[in-house]
């Protein structure tokens, strides 16, 4: 018997109980445990639909790397220390920190080593990519063990689903998907205001859409109890904006290409500009340091100087191919300043590397 096509699925549902939220249609896109997104397919680099820092040079998962090994030499350099990435993709960012970490082998003896996934086919991709390591799974952040922690989240929280909400008449209304010929459409729900600062409410003209994303706000108020009750850090890694706004960034992307955002669900990545600003609050009583650009934070790290190391005895081409690499990650026309680093941390400790200054 063949599965009826998401957007089958998602038709009937809304036909038998009405308009979903943006955030439900956007779950159901992504994470459907047999249609979704993430679960069927590896949507990764040229031949995908993205390309992710990691993917564009070893030198990205090589300085945070560098911030791990520095951030245990800050908690003391426990000798059991558990390193963990959420949402690590094809394991590609991990394999380049390990890397990294063989420089100070007392660092990488100490580390036990967790990827957080929920996809069946990305766990075997990294399985694959880091054959040789020991290496433990977990699907949800709060199956990780205990002890002293480094977390390390890159492009993870911009797609987690978002409510919309759009202010029509001077009130706000949440923002629904329904059906209208030939396919989805968005529909005006129940009257309702995101929980944003008030000031950016009222001054919100008509028309204007905001984002709420609660699945972010949950994940970042768990690591911070975490990271409240035993030591450790995290490093969250995406694009954004540094303090709450109102605006709407819901799009989607196939092939490399935007895409329209409710046409296909399942076949194109969804994703929306991530709220620093709120994740910060959500993560209290962990304190946190940022938001950095993302240039600014890798040049903080000597991304500069290990690209001049690659480059010193490589042929020109490839010498040209490093630039080009490092321009990419850190050019403000680029990722260097759309990309934002925020880190959280037990609030006794001191300022993490790169944030200080």
């Amino acid at each position: 018997m063949t599965m009826p096509s998401l957007t089958a699925l998602l038709a009937e549902r809304i036909r038998l109980g009405g308009p979903v939220s943006v955030a439900d249609f956007m779950a159901e896109a992504l994470y459907h445990p047999d249609l979704g997104y993430y679960t069927g397919r590896d949507p990764f680099g040229a031949g995908g639909d993205f390309t992710t820092a990691p993917e564009i040079s070893q030198m990205y998962g090589e300085m945070l790397g560098l911030w791990c090994a520095l951030s245990w030499q800050m908690l003391g350099q426990p000798s059991r220390l558990v390193l963990a990435e959420m949402g690590p993709g094809r394991g590609t960012l991990m394999s380049d920190m390990l890397r990294a970490a063989a420089a100070m082998p007392a660092f990488r003896a100490a580390l036990d080593v967790w990827l957080v996934e929920t996809s069946p086919r990305l766990t075997a991709r990294q399985a694959q990519t880091l054959a040789g390591h020991d290496i433990h799974w977990a699907e949800r952040f709060q199956d990780l063990p205990d002890g002293p922690l480094l977390l390390v989240a890159n492009e993870l929280f911009d797609a987690l689903p978002v409510r919309q909400f759009v202010k029509q008449d001077g009130r706000w209304f949440e923002r629904m998907v329904g059906l209208e010929a030939p396919g989805f459409a968005f529909v005006r729900g129940p009257h309702l205001a995101p929980d944003l600062p008030l000031e950016l409410l009222e001054t919100a003209a008509d028309g204007t859409v905001a984002e709420l994303c609660p699945a972010g706000r949950d994940l970042a108020a768990a690591i911070g109890a975490r990271l409240a009750r035993q030591p450790g850090l995290a490093l969250i890694v995406d694009y954004g904006h540094p303090r709450s706004a109102v605006g709407e960034t819901l799009q989607a992307v196939r092939r490399h290409r935007f895409h329209p955002v409710l046409a296909d669900p399942g076949q194109a990545d969804l994703t929306a500009h991530v709220d620093f600003e709120s994740l910060a609050r959500a993560a209290i009583p962990a304190r946190a340091w940022g938001a950095l650009t993302q240039g600014e934070f890798l040049g903080r790290m000597g991304i500069a100087t290990r690209a001049a190391m690659l480059a010193q005895n490589a042929s020109p081409k490839v010498a040209a191919d490093i630039a080009g690499q490092l321009r990419r990650l850190i050019d403000a026309e680029e990722m260097g300043t759309l990309f934002k680093v925020l880190a959280l941390a037990h609030p006794a400790l001191p300022a993490p590397p790169g944030f200080v200054g």
